[in-house]
């Protein structure tokens, strides 16, 4: 009897077998069994006359058994045999000696010819790394699957836990924040749990319950969204016919780290303890898995200039995991999981933030999945329902005074720029809910054979959010009171340090020439002040040039006693919700013929947005992503391949621009320029009057298109060898437009007196048809492909594996990332199409990708005692990370530009300085880590004691370097402003059974 796997909508994998007598020749009629204690799958199939067998639908393990009996043969068996989800890897084993002799007990034992740890899936182009959990568990990582996303070749170096790979954006001009990757899909037993939201991770859960973790990073097939950055897939323990399970304890303090030489880190301490337990409810019918994990860390946070005292974090998590499958026939399986994830920080661990922008943290939410599979001889079906759900929300520290943030005409420390409280009070939720089909058919044919797999999911996903300006109910951007009497003209220019939210193209809103707010439709007495009071020639109107010699006096009201400049209020508060519901659909062909394999899929999506109100904001009609992978099997032994791959990733439009379009119940929020005595609002954000912004009907879904060509090759029975080339193109980048810049047809063309705006004819200018529309719309920005813009990849990656066998396992590889664009957007609304200067085509913004690393190297092994002592390191190198020389602006890093403004393309601006962007290396640096464990076998089941040690040599080496031209009154430009940390140990105790 064969029996499904509960894991196979998770993607189950397939062992492709071939055996071959003493003389080569296939051997037909030969059984083949495979068996694992791991998994409820066991599998059995015959040899045809080529000697091959083709098993599938079987749980991903390590310590599969193969059994082999052939007529005149006596029986072997094999032990320690991977299977890999979504993989058919390719084993051949040869019966050695006397041939088919009648008598079987003068005939040589069976000869290994081919190891399944290394063997390879000839059939598939798709390029990853398999991180089961005995490899993990070797070796010196953080505990979690984010931390294992480390050990994959060319996966950048990552605080966050959202690590880039290969073309994905690893940086954003807000906050310069780099390291954190908004283009990766997290998938759990074969569910999107990805936040919808922003794009990172949205799902935590105990590594211990991992059975495999897979991380695809190029040739996806059809069945995956796919995009510009990594696949994690996990699949998780299913428990079993027979008891397992563990406890264990893991800690550190203060008292396991070494000094720290830049005084950024305090006294801390940690904990985290876990139990697993799994087995057979009715044994052969119903069985359960479930975790639980507790951890937290208490941490004492210092100043990062002087090493001060700031405050003391405490964070809890908790974990819990639940996994029933019921066997209800033969050939039907019912699985239920639960997980959740509650987390709970009452500070921020970064050094840089003050305690009066401290905030405290609360995430984290339950997940639910039903899941039913039917098999058959050559048929798999599958169908799940999935829920997930997950809050961020943040709490200010300081509620009491407004936040206030403070500009300097020079250098200012972080104190003096950030005065007043916390902000907002922002609380969101990012629901999920999630309905799938899919199937796979196995076709023998005279013409080779045929894997074939479709599926259907239906996905809505929900954004929630109640937002509380704290304070006065307004958050504040001020002029320094030493630099009183400043200039509008100035005030935008260059030369100053901190946030500045006015821009020269707030004009004419502020004169009220683009409708909605601003002086234009103030009451009859506020426009007669206003034009009073900037009315220089007397004419009784106002003209730009009027506004920009407008000087800033003003204190009245200031929270921390500033020159009054900009504030945003809150004038009305409500929570809201919005929502995205999307359709996929895909088929491939996987076609096998003698040494050549094609697969051939399509996939297709469409995504509809929803405003607040429930009405549709936006449709994306069918998006048809075509992806062909030709794979050769060199010598025909499944052994050795070369491969090459098209395809195109859509990146589908998340809710973070479904907020942005369709915030038309919510808060409402007015932005004002203080003019004289009073407060002007020249805008409305959110709220029933003015949307803030609108999907442009001409907009598209942004996409990567994917090239690579490889070879791969296993020596010995444990070694394989990979080389990748890839090529990658991003198009169609998205971003939000200020129309007045770009589209009004009254501007003139090349006109000085019309700075930073583009006018009918010049090289910028975008008519309101580019956008869909025949006249300007009724919103403050519409949200379109961004013209020109793009991102170009090249890359090489070599790999050689040992995988583990005679005790030891290692890994090498080497990466090399060429990266270059214009463009840093990925779904989020930036400068781009608010300022010409740094439009895609203007000059100096195509060239190195911040955020890039060049080079990179990786290594990692283990040795194993006979004692039951394990030794392992791991070694990461990389080149340093690029960035760009930058002014902030806005709380952007924004790249340096001429002081003064000139003509470019029909448009005077003050464009970008040659050599700016990603034109600076950041520090190149290493880290060594290594492990000891023991393990001592008990009576009943073993007891594990390990420490890692990580950062061993205390090379406290700089990892990133301060990117603004003038500093941030901490570290000057170039400076060194983050290290690796100090040399730390982290101990541990099991006990599994």
């Amino acid at each position: 009897m064969c029996i499904a796997g509960t894991a196979w909508a998770a993607d189950p994998g397939g062992l492709r077998i071939t055996i071959t007598g003493a003389d080569g020749r296939p051997v037909a009629g030969a059984t083949v069994r495979v068996s694992s204690p791991d998994s409820l799958v066991s599998k059995s199939g015959v040899t045809g006359e080529d000697g091959t067998v083709r098993l599938q639908g079987l749980d991903p393990a390590t310590n599969y058994t193969v059994q082999i009996n052939a007529d005149g043969y006596n029986e072997y068996t094999a032990s320690n045999v991977a299977v890999v989800s979504g993989r058919n890897l390719s084993l051949g084993y040869s019966l050695g000696g006397g041939g088919r002799s009648v008598d079987a007990t003068t005939l040589d034992a069976v000869v290994v010819t081919g190891a399944s740890l290394a063997a390879i899936d000839t059939t598939s182009a798709t390029v990853g790394t398999t991180l089961t959990l005995q490899m993990v568990e070797s070796l010196p990582t953080g505990r979690s699957y984010q931390s294992y996303l480390q050990l994959v070749p060319g996966v950048k170096p990552s605080p966050s836990g959202n690590p880039s790979s290969k073309s994905g954006v690893n940086y954003q001009d807000i906050g310069g924040a780099a390291g954190t990757s908004s283009d990766n899909v997290y998938i759990i037993d074969g569910v999107d749990v990805t936040d919808p939201d922003t794009g990172t991770f949205g799902a935590n859960f105990n590594s211990e319950i991992i059975q495999e973790q897979q991380v695809i990073t190029g040739g996806v097939p059809a069945e995956y969204a796919g995009g510009a950055g990594l696949i994690s897939k996990v699949v998780t323990k299913s428990g079993g016919d027979e008891w397992h399970g563990s406890i264990n304890y893991y800690l550190q303090n203060d008292s396991l780290v070494a000094r720290d030489k830049h005084s950024t880190s305090g006294g801390f301490s940690t904990y985290d303890t876990a139990l697993t337990l799994g087995g057979p409810i009715i044994k052969e019918k119903l069985w359960f898995f479930a975790s639980y994990q507790k951890k937290g860390r208490e941490e004492d946070v210092l100043n990062g200039s002087t090493g001060e005292f700031m405050r003391t974090v405490k964070t809890d998590q908790d974990l819990a995991f639940l996994k029933a499958t019921w066997q209800i026939t033969e050939a039907d399986r019912l699985t239920a999981i639960f997980f959740n994830d509650p987390y709970t920080r009452n500070g921020s661990t970064s050094s840089t933030t003050l305690n009066n922008r401290d905030t405290a943290r609360e995430q984290g939410g339950d997940n639910y999945k039903l899941e039913y599979t039917r098999t058959g001889e050559n048929l798999l079906l599958s169908a799940y329902a999935f829920t997930h759900e997950g809050e961020v929300s943040n709490f200010p520290s300081v509620t009491d005074i407004s936040l206030n943030n403070v500009a300097f005409r020079r250098p200012s420390t972080v104190e003096e720029r950030s005065q007043g409280g916390g902000g907002t009070i922002l609380i969101t939720e990012r629901n999920r809910d999630e309905f799938g089909l899919s199937a796979e058919y196995f076709l023998d044919t005279s013409f080779g054979t045929h894997t074939i797999k479709g599926g259907f999911t239906y996905t809505e996903n929900e954004y929630f959010e109640d937002s509380r300006i704290s304070g006065d109910g307004a958050r504040y951007s001020s002029i320094a009171a030493e630099n009183a009497g400043v200039s509008f003209a100035d005030f935008v220019g260059s030369g100053w340090s901190g946030t500045r939210s006015i821009v020269q193209g707030d004009i004419p809103r502020i004169l009220g020439t683009t409708g909605g707010f601003g002086i234009a439709n103030a009451s009859a007495a506020d426009q007669a002040y206003f034009t009073s009071l900037l009315d220089a020639n007397g004419d009784g109107t106002i003209s730009p040039d009027e506004v920009m010699a407008y000087r800033f006096t003003g204190t009245a009201g200031n929270p921390t006693g500033q020159v009054n400049n900009y504030r945003i209020i809150e004038v009305a508060a409500a929570p809201y919700s919005v929502k995205t519901k999307g359709k996929a659909f895909y088929l491939q062909d996987t076609w096998t013929l003698n040494q050549w394999t094609v697969n051939a899929g399509i996939r297709a999506e469409e995504w509809i947005h929803y405003d607040s109100r429930g009405d549709k904001s936006a449709k994306f009609d069918w998006d048809v992503a075509p992806r062909l992978s030709v794979v050769y099997d060199l010598f025909g032994d499944g052994r050795s391949k070369i491969w090459a791959f098209g395809g195109r990733y859509y990146d589908p439009i998340r809710t973070n621009m479904a907020d942005f379009a369709g915030n038309l119940t919510g808060p409402e929020l007015h932005e004002q320029i203080f003019l004289g005595d009073r407060w002007l609002t020249f805008r409305s954000r959110g709220g029933p009057k003015t949307p803030d912004a609108l999907f442009a009907p001409s907009t598209k879904t942004p996409y990567t298109d994917e090239f690579l060509i490889g070879y791969s090759t296993t020596f010995r029975n444990d070694i394989s060898l990979s080389v990748t080339y890839t090529e990658r193109k991003t198009r169609d980048v998205l971003e939000d437009y200020d129309l007045t810049l770009y589209s009004d047809p009254d501007v003139p063309t090349g006109d000085p007196d019309w700075f930073g705006y583009a006018g009918p004819g010049s090289l910028y200018y975008l008519p309101y048809s580019y956008f869909g529309y025949s006249e300007k719309p009724d919103s403050n920005y519409v949200i379109a492909t961004l013209a020109g813009g793009k991102r170009d990849y090249r890359g090489i990656e070599v790999t050689l594996q040992k995988f583990k066998t005679d005790r030891w396992q290692g890994m090498v590889s080497y990466t090399y990332n060429d990266a270059k664009g214009n463009t840093n957007s990925d779904s989020n609304a930036d400068f781009q199409g608010d300022w010409i200067a740094l439009d895609p085509r203007a000059p100096n913004m195509y060239g190195p990708q911040p955020g890039n690393i060049k080079h990179q190297f990786k290594a990692f092994g283990s040795y194993e005692f006979d004692i039951g002592v394990e030794l392992s390191a791991v070694f990461n190198w990389n080149s340093g990370m690029l960035y760009t020389t930058s002014q902030l602006i806005s709380s952007r890093y924004l790249p340096i530009m001429d002081e003064d403004g000139y003509e470019h393309g029909g448009v005077w601006d003050t464009w970008v300085l040659p050599n700016t962007v990603g034109a600076n290396t950041g520090p190149s640096y290493y880290t060594l880590d290594v492990r000891a464990k023991y393990v001592k076998e008990l009576a009943v089941g073993q007891l594990e004691f390990f420490v890692d040690v990580f950062n061993v040599l205390n090379k406290q080496m700089a990892i990133s370097h301060m990117a603004l031209a003038d500093g941030d009154g901490v570290y000057d430009f170039g400076r060194p402003n983050a290290w690796v940390e100090p040399r730390r140990a982290y101990v541990g105790v099991r006990y599994s059974f």
